[in-house]
């Protein structure tokens, strides 16, 4: 009991010191960022939120409105001369203040010139049979790809997963410009029409790598171990069910390797992000031993 006591006093020891004080941190994350910063697309820091209009320039404004405005107004309850980002999906950053509120919308003007960021030179393009999956399977695939640094997503249209939804498709879309101001990112995801699947042959046959996942496959970390091509291509991933034998055949006919992510069945979207946080690790880890 003396030990807990004495381990609770330590801690909380440690709260007051200077380097732990609230106005310490306030002072470093107000620190003026450099253009690099930005190239570091995890780092917290102002809110930020999306515009597809960005000033031009220091001193330049813009109006926001519509889902972006309510939620900086009213549910995080941001005021005039508070600290903003906004970003327009396209690479694009600028820092700025909320120079007034009305009723409509609010102006933003920019604090400095805006900041372009040029996407990663690796591009994973997801093609996935997710059309009818319930109960938010779908979001959630579509939420991972975008928070792990997929360059697309492909609905996927097959025999046994058919069709999606317009409304589906709506809302898929607000789930990545959500995810991607969660996570920081300043390319937003592209959320592809559905495609059959002789409709992605074109993008394997000029793409560096592509992997079908598929039970029994060689392990995907063997296939890595030896592959001497860049870091980018296609993923494809079959829906409830697995593809049919005509389907696979097709694929395999176009030059797709089949890869094992595991000895058990997986459901769509777990093989999904398995198979493609598993190629963006690989990815980033070739990157920096060939920079």
């Amino acid at each position: 009991m003396q030990g807990l006591v004495t381990i609770r006093l330590r801690f909380a020891d440690l709260l007051t010191r200077q380097w732990l004080k609230p106005s310490s941190l306030r002072a470093i994350a107000s620190s003026s960022p450099s253009a690099s910063d930005y190239t570091d697309q995890s780092r917290g820091g102002l809110p930020r939120f999306f515009s597809e209009q960005l000033p031009t320039s220091k001193g330049g404004v813009v109006r926001v409105q519509g889902d972006e405005f309510w939620h900086m107004t009213k549910v995080l309850r941001l005021n005039m001369k508070d600290r903003v980002e906004l970003f327009n999906g396209k690479g694009s950053l600028v820092q700025g203040c909320i120079q007034k509120i009305d009723r409509a919308g609010l102006d933003f003007v920019a604090l400095e010139d805006p900041v372009l960021v040029l996407p990663q030179s690796t591009e994973w393009h997801v093609f996935a049979a997710f059309g009818t999956l319930k109960g938010g399977r779908a979001d959630w695939l579509v939420e991972k790809c975008t928070e792990l640094g997929a360059h697309s997503v492909t609905p996927l249209l097959t025999e046994r997963s058919p069709s999606i939804s317009e409304n589906r498709v709506d809302r898929l879309q607000r789930v990545i410009l959500a995810a991607t101001k969660q996570c920081q990112r300043l390319h937003e995801m592209t959320l592809n029409p559905p495609t059959q699947v002789h409709g992605l042959l074109p993008l394997v046959a000029h793409s560096q790598l592509s992997f079908l996942a598929s039970a029994g496959a060689t392990p995907l970390c063997n296939v890595l171990t030896s592959s001497k091509k860049g870091p980018s291509g296609v993923i494809i991933v079959g829906p409830e069910g697995d593809f049919t034998e005509k389907e696979v055949n097709m694929i395999a006919e176009a030059g797709v390797k089949a890869v094992g992510l595991g000895p058990h069945r997986l459901r769509v979207e777990t093989a999904t992000i398995a198979l493609l946080s598993t190629l963006m690790l690989w990815s980033n880890s070739q990157q920096l031993s060939n920079p």
